[in-house]
């Protein structure tokens, strides 16, 4: 288990189409630090929104893609992604309310 703050633990908000349809559902979309788990993901999203109540976390891993330049092929980087539900009585997200 790696040894996350917070703060660390959130890196961005994840805004598509997708995700935010399924914000009218109280889900909300982060892309998160790759060692963290869903209790730490659970914390940050409590501590760092004030008002907040998690009722679940749901991750998932995104492998690299690959990509070429002339002979040479590599990958993108790794990235986790999180979709936090909030409970029913839980205050919004304000980061989400502009968009």
């Amino acid at each position: 288990m790696a040894d996350l703050k917070y703060y660390d633990v959130i890196l961005k908000p994840v805004v598509t189409e997708k995700s935010m349809n399924i914000m009218a559902e109280k889900k909300y979309t982060f892309l998160v630090h790759p060692d963290a788990t869903k209790t730490q993901v659970r914390d940050a999203v409590e501590r760092m929104f004030e008002g907040t109540k998690v009722k679940q976390v749901n991750t998932m891993n995104i492998d690299g893609k690959k990509k070429r330049r002339g002979m040479s092929v590599g990958r993108t980087a790794k990235t986790k992604k999180a979709i936090v539900t909030l409970t029913a009585e839980s205050r919004e997200i304000e980061i989400f309310q502009g968009l």
